[in-house]
């Protein structure tokens, strides 16, 4: 589908890639990996037109859609989130403007039998026919679905673009170009800004989806999940491998170790060759041999490898005061923005030495209870931080209270003490500030670069409650891989707000679900949570979401019917989830059939098959069926659930 043949790239004298081929097949899931700087961002950028090679060509047929998503990107503003969605639809929504145009202009003629006239109907017949291949009646739905799949709320739809923040803005991008259907996905770190209900949902959809995906991410449970192919990229050169990320590390592992056998041996036979041409240069019996070596030499394809440092970096917090056994304890806790109310009635206690982690859909109120607990917000209730407690807090703007005419060295040295002092140079090398980096000024650095930074600082602070909102979106794998270490060892107390699953994993024993201005405690680690909920409501909609949780939150106590009412209500409940769980089940089959359907039509032989056709308007007229009888069955579950909580 695409291939690059001899692809050569420089910059200003650095060569980032020579002369790498390879092919991205159809179906193809490539995890695309790599130190930073290794190249991965710039191939994607090459795949997707934005920026041109050296030397070297890149083969992308005309009819292949490319869906791309940078890191960074320019918005625009001036629409609600669902007109900037539907503008992915930019074909259909010309196309029905032409239907229009030609159905006014037929409207005003009477030259039936003319020549003309005809045209003007076989004009309109063609544009219908293409309308309805390419969904033209449904394009509200699917984009009312992903963008409900992606977190948005049915009442974000008419919010101007403008009023969400930069993640969020991300996910209506990301929304755009699912929408697009492209053939290839182009995806640069798309889990930074999501939670992790939206993860596991862009995990599902990219799983089945027919195009190839090609990925760059730090988030190891995401490429596990998606990969099937692992290309790496090391000094220039490409190394396919043809399995997920997991299986990569260790045939990784084995690569290198016979690379760095084959780099030994090959720099003894260099110094070996060079001792010889210097012992025999001046005599003039053995000029034949040393002239043959210096060829030799000359002709020598070299081994290079990637610089690794395997040295372990043990990061231990510097000691801290203990703090009292209850740090901090929480009741009757609520806040509101105006009219907003985000948290209601809150009331929990965290004790010494638990590492919480902070989960749920963005939006319901993580980032606003952190912000409470340390004292920046008002609120009504009780926030009791315990006695001797010292918090240190990492927030997601933490990077911006940097002094900017510091040096990255000096920034850190500020708040080092003690033997940490010596080893200033290794932790900064551990997250990715190596050589002249560590002499910048801060004001140069990117904002990835700011935050690790940041985090670093906070590192060396001598505290006993740390609190991380979001810690590792701008960190490569070995810098989480040091911060988790270094929490695992810390003697405090942690909170975790992340959606980084393999970063949690491990780290926390308890899990706070923030749902419905609540939290909900669930006991265990990520994983044991992600299990219960997936059984629970994460593969569904927004509506199902919400039915789910006003079940949970009935008390099973309610005496406000009698047993045999609420027996014969909870039959009627249970009948009318098994009618929405069927009615989700069909939807899924033929929104299945219509994407197959797709294929085969977009191939100009295919689009000849009348029955092919009729099959696949049938198919979308079911759909439309399907969707109307769940939206009702939920709308009936809903009332029954009031009925009994009545």
């Amino acid at each position: 589908m695409i291939s690059l043949n001899n692809l050569t790239v420089e910059f200003g004298g650095f060569t980032l890639f020579k002369q790498v081929s390879f092919i991205v097949n159809t179906r193809d899931r490539i995890g695309l990996v790599g130190k930073n700087g290794a190249g991965k961002s710039t191939l994607l950028k090459i795949f997707a037109g934005k920026q041109e090679a050296t030397k070297g060509t890149v083969s992308i047929p005309n009819e292949i859609k490319i869906g791309y998503l940078p890191q960074q990107m320019k918005h625009e503003d001036g629409r609600t989130v669902i007109e900037e969605a539907l503008t992915a639809f930019e074909e259909v929504i010309q196309l029905e403007k032409e239907i229009a145009q030609i159905n006014n202009e037929i409207a005003e003629r009477t030259d039936y039998e003319s020549e003309e006239y005809m045209k003007l109907i076989n004009r309109l017949t063609e544009k219908n026919d293409r309308f309805h291949m390419m969904g033209g009646e449904n394009i509200q739905a699917e984009a009312e679905r992903t963008l409900l799949g992606l977190g948005f709320l049915r009442s974000d739809f008419n919010r101007q673009t403008d009023e969400f923040s930069g993640g969020w803005r991300m996910r209506i991008e990301l929304v755009k170009i699912l929408l697009r259907r492209p053939n290839v996905f182009l995806l640069d770190e798309p889990t930074n800004h999501l939670d992790i209900e939206s993860i596991q949902w862009l995990e599902d959809f990219l799983k089945t989806y027919p195009g190839a995906v090609v990925l760059v991410s730090h988030d190891r449970a995401f490429l596990d999940n998606i990969t099937n192919r692992t290309v790496e990229i090391s000094v220039g050169k490409i190394y396919d491998y043809k399995v997920s990320y997991t299986e990569y590390v260790q045939l990784h592992a084995e690569r290198r170790e016979q690379q760095m056998k084959a780099y030994v041996n090959q720099q003894k036979m260099i110094k070996d060759t060079e001792d010889f041409i210097e012992r025999f240069r001046y005599k003039a019996t053995k000029s034949v041999q040393v002239q043959s070596r210096v060829k030799q030499l000359e002709k020598l394809d070299r081994i290079e490898v990637d610089e690794v440092d395997n040295s372990k970096l043990n990061l231990k917090f510097p000691p801290a005061p203990r703090s009292g056994d209850l740090v901090c304890q929480v009741k009757d806790l609520s806040k509101s923005y105006g009219d907003n109310l985000v948290l209601k009635d809150l009331e929990f206690v965290i004790e010494r030495g638990e590492k919480l982690a902070f989960v749920g859909k963005n939006g319901e109120g993580k980032s606003t209870l952190v912000k409470v607990l340390m004292g920046e917000l008002d609120h009504t209730g009780i926030c009791k931080i315990g006695h001797n407690v010292k918090i240190g807090y990492f927030a997601q703007n933490q990077a911006m209270l940097l002094d900017e005419n510091k040096t990255v060295f000096d920034t850190i040295d500020d708040v080092a003490v003690g033997d940490v002092r010596t080893k200033i140079r290794d932790i900064l090398g551990a997250f990715m500030f190596g050589g002249e980096d560590i002499d910048k000024k801060v004001k140069v650095l990117s904002g990835g670069e700011r935050s690790r930074l940041a985090m670093i600082r906070l590192l060396l602070e001598p505290v006993n409650l740390l609190v991380l909102d979001e810690p590792t979106n701008h960190l490569d794998m070995k810098s989480k891989d040091v911060l988790k270490e270094a929490l695992l060892k810390f003697e405090g107390t942690v909170i975790v707000v992340s959606h980084d699953r393999e970063f949690l994993d491990g780290l926390s024993s308890k899990v706070y679900e923030f749902t419905n201005k609540k939290i909900k405690e669930h006991l265990g680690g990520i994983y044991s949570f992600l299990q219960n909920k997936k059984m629970d409501s994460l593969k569904e909609l927004e509506v199902k979401k919400n039915i789910v949780q006003t079940q949970v939150e009935i008390a099973p106590s309610d005496n406000k019917m009698n047993y045999l009412e609420r027996k014969e209500m909870s039959k009627k409940i249970s009948k009318m989830e098994r009618a929405v769980s069927t009615a989700e089940d069909n939807i899924a089959r033929f929104e299945e059939q219509i994407v197959e359907m797709e294929d085969m039509l977009a191939n100009p032989e295919k689009m000849q098959d009348q029955s092919l056709f009729s099959k696949y308007e049938q198919a979308k007229k079911d759909l439309e069926n399907e969707m109307t009888a769940w939206e009702n069955y939920n709308e009936e579950l809903e009332n029954l659930i009031a009925e009994k909580g009545e």
